[in-house]
């Protein structure tokens, strides 16, 4: 897996309360910031946008 990196909504006042992302030719991952060694959700390159575009959707809010 690639480099782990913190979203960009993790403000300066978040600390570590975010997630962080990692890519590599044939996952995402996805982990906890304040958690890192526990377990990631890992998914295939193409299915990530539509998981991030339904985590945005008014139906979750």
């Amino acid at each position: 897996m690639g480099n782990w990196r913190r979203s960009s909504y993790s403000g300066e006042g978040d600390g570590n309360n975010c997630v962080e992302i990692a890519t590599s030719a044939a996952h995402v991952a996805v982990r906890d910031s304040k958690a890192p060694v526990r377990a990631t959700l890992t998914f295939p390159p193409e299915a990530f946008a539509p998981f991030l575009e339904a985590l945005k959707s008014p139906a979750r809010r």
